[in-house]
Formats: C-alpha cells, sequence, structure tokens
C-alpha cells in the first residue's frame, strides 16, 4: 500500500462508519443532490447491502456503499464511492460502469433464470455517486461517453452515463453553515487540516450541536476521533478528546 493509501485509510473507514446511518445518508443525499427524488426516500425503505464490490484492478484504491431502495414502484440500488485521493482519477466512469456491471451480475446471479426470462423483468437502477475529498478540483469528465474517442460523432448509440459528485472541498463554509446538520458539520471539519483551525471550527458549530440528535452527535464524536486524532499533535489531540466528549 503506497502513502497516498494509508493516508486516506481513516477517511474510508470513517465516512463509511458515518454513512453506514440511513438517516445520515439519507441526510447527505437531500444536502447535496437536486433532485426531487430524494424528498421521496423513505427511511424504512432503505436497505444497507452488506457487499463491498472490489475489482482487482482497484483493489486498496477504494471504499464503497451500496443501498438498495424501493421508491414508489421503482427498484433502485444507490451506488456510492468514497474517492478519498489526494488526486483526481480520471477514469472514474470506467471504473464506475465496471462495479454497476458487476452488480447487475450479482443480481442476475440470485435471480432464479424463469423470473429473469420474464417480459416484464427489469434490472434495478443504479445510481453512481461518488464523493471526493481531495483538494484539487474535480477535473474527471463526468459522463462515460465523453472518454470514449470521437464519441461527437455518434449519438445514442454510444453507451452513457452520468455519475453524481459531491465535491467536499468546493462547498464554502456559508453553504455548509446554511445546510446546518450532520452532513454540513462533517465537510466544515474535513475541509481543516491545521490543528488551531480545527478547534477554533468545533467550537463554533456549538449552536448547531445543540439542534443534533443524541446519536448525531456519538456519530459526530466518533468520526471526529477517527479522522483527525491520528494526524494532530498530543495537545491537540487532548483537545480533540475534550470536545468529543463533551458531544456524548
Amino acid at each position: 500500500m503506497d502513502q497516498d493509501q494509508n493516508i486516506h485509510r481513516p477517511h474510508d473507514k470513517g465516512y463509511k462508519y458515518l454513512l453506514s446511518s440511513k438517516r445520515a445518508f439519507i441526510e447527505l443525499l437531500r444536502s447535496c443532490i437536486r433532485r426531487d427524488w430524494v424528498h421521496y426516500i423513505d427511511e424504512n425503505d432503505l436497505v444497507e447491502l452488506d457487499k463491498s464490490y472490489i475489482l482487482p484492478d482497484f483493489s486498496e484504491r477504494e471504499a464503497d456503499l451500496v443501498y438498495q431502495l424501493k421508491l414508489r414502484e421503482y427498484d433502485v440500488i444507490f451506488y456510492i464511492l468514497l474517492e478519498l485521493q489526494s488526486s483526481v482519477d480520471h477514469q472514474m466512469p470506467y471504473r464506475l460502469l465496471l462495479y454497476q456491471i458487476e452488480i447487475w451480475r450479482d443480481i442476475l446471479k440470485n435471480t432464479d433464470q424463469k423470473e429473469a426470462a420474464r417480459k416484464d423483468f427489469r434490472l434495478p437502477a443504479i445510481v453512481p455517486i461518488v464523493l471526493y475529498n481531495g483538494k484539487p478540483p474535480w477535473t474527471a469528465k463526468r459522463s462515460f461517453r465523453e472518454g470514449l474517442s470521437g464519441h461527437e460523432l455518434f449519438g445514442e448509440e454510444l453507451l452513457d452515463f452520468q455519475y453524481f459528485l459531491i465535491d467536499v472541498h468546493r462547498y464554502t463554509e456559508e453553504d455548509l453553515a446554511q445546510l446546518s446538520n450532520l452532513i454540513g458539520a462533517v465537510f466544515l471539519l474535513d475541509q481543516t487540516e491545521e490543528s488551531n483551525e480545527l478547534i477554533q471550527k468545533l467550537r463554533t458549530l456549538t449552536t448547531l450541536l445543540k439542534q443534533l440528535s443524541d446519536e448525531q452527535l456519538h456519530q459526530l464524536s466518533t468520526w471526529i476521533q477517527r479522522i483527525f486524532k491520528w494526524r494532530l499533535p498530543p495537545d491537540a489531540q487532548l483537545a480533540v478528546d475534550e470536545l468529543a466528549t463533551s458531544m456524548q
């Protein structure tokens, strides 16, 4: 494992822990994705699939989350790739294509052949989402077709899809303050590198913290300790511990 992977492994685990909460995941969607359907999601209809799709070519490079949802009469799968690296991966559309194919292949493998052969059988829609917290702006293509040579010559004959990008560092402090929720607090802190700035931001979140539930406070406290303690000097670690403990 290279240095970049070592650095971001706590982020992988921290975000996976946080977004394994259905409430936090729905909050992420409603805070960051501007689509009407996010408001129709019922927490009771959302199920996290206990499966990670790690492809041989990309092993040890990413963490992912998979949620299944019955949205009205439709079967939907949310595939969330946590791209917590310091650089942009320009093969992202290709990677996401492979993950989607792997999900559909797994579904078909576990579906009765007679059921799969029915005229009205449908594979679930997959909504690909990339959560990126690198500092450089995200410059990878947002659609698969744009990465194909000569795509300008063809139309719908070419395979295409787009993915949602949630880019942590592109949100302003004002944007995140207006969210006034757990996701806004997490993104605000994740933009922070210096220990003094981290402590200051934690203290400015006092008003927001009063609005969070006990469960959300515990999630935020655990996330802070997992993400930041390993990279702070001892005195700052102690301050983080004290602030995190006060949340619980």
